[in-house]
């Protein structure tokens, strides 16, 4: 298994932003709100983790609503452009945009029905801390949702890998993609968090040749 080498935690010029919502994420944010959803309570508050320019808040809250989405992020810039975003879809009455650090949100403990979160854990230098707070402000029977890359095994995989998803990309966004890839957890290093962190109930798998979940569905007393 490659060994993890880590990248900024912090995505935050206006390179990042610009090349960052550049990339075409259409369908796979469709397809992450859709998987949402599928654990979702009907109505409550989500925690969106990492949100970036705001798509997988907005589309939530398109989709669901009765749900309120609090969407944070510690980029200013990406900040800037999900406030601009989140305007612009006519969603400021259900969808709050704030600074804040995923290891350490501020947010009361217990307080939302849904933490969700797509492409964050592998800027993370010490994800225990994210899937600690993860856990600390989700109110029991919580639903919880999160997407990220899966570190390839050698380098023949991650060669396979960056000239499959990313050979139309810029410069730039190819040597994100490497980087991120490079940086990302396994499986098995997100089950050990979760058993260290007596995550219950939340289920670990592989869903592509590239990604992970880590899904709980929200329970009879959240919908």
């Amino acid at each position: 298994m490659m060994q993890r080498v880590l990248e900024p935690e912090i995505m935050d010029t206006q390179e990042d932003a610009d090349e960052y919502a550049a990339i075409d994420n259409t369908d796979v944010n469709r397809e992450f709100v859709g998987s949402a959803l599928e654990l979702a309570p009907r109505s409550g508050v989500v925690l969106d983790v990492g949100t970036g320019p705001g798509d997988i808040a907005i589309l939530l809250a398109q989709r669901a609503p009765g749900l309120r989405v609090l969407a944070v992020d510690l980029g200013d810039r990406m900040l800037a452009m999900a406030r601009r975003n989140v305007a612009a879809a006519g969603l400021d009455a259900r969808v709050r945009v704030a600074r804040a650090d995923a290891k350490q949100t501020g947010e009361p403990a217990g307080s939302f029905d849904m933490v969700l979160s797509n492409s964050l854990v592998h800027h993370i230098p010490e994800p225990d801390l994210f899937f600690a707070e993860m856990k600390r402000v989700a109110r029991d029977g919580a639903a919880l949702f999160v997407k990220d890359l899966h570190r390839p095994a050698t380098e023949a995989e991650h060669a396979h890998l960056v000239a499959t998803y990313a050979a139309d990309c810029t410069p730039y966004q190819r040597r994100l993609f490497s980087d991120s890839l490079r940086a990302a957890l396994t499986v098995d290093e997100v089950e050990a968090i979760c058993e260290r962190l007596e995550l219950r109930d939340a289920r670990v798998r592989r869903t592509s040749d590239r990604h992970w979940c880590l899904e709980r569905r929200a329970s009879a007393a959240g919908v």
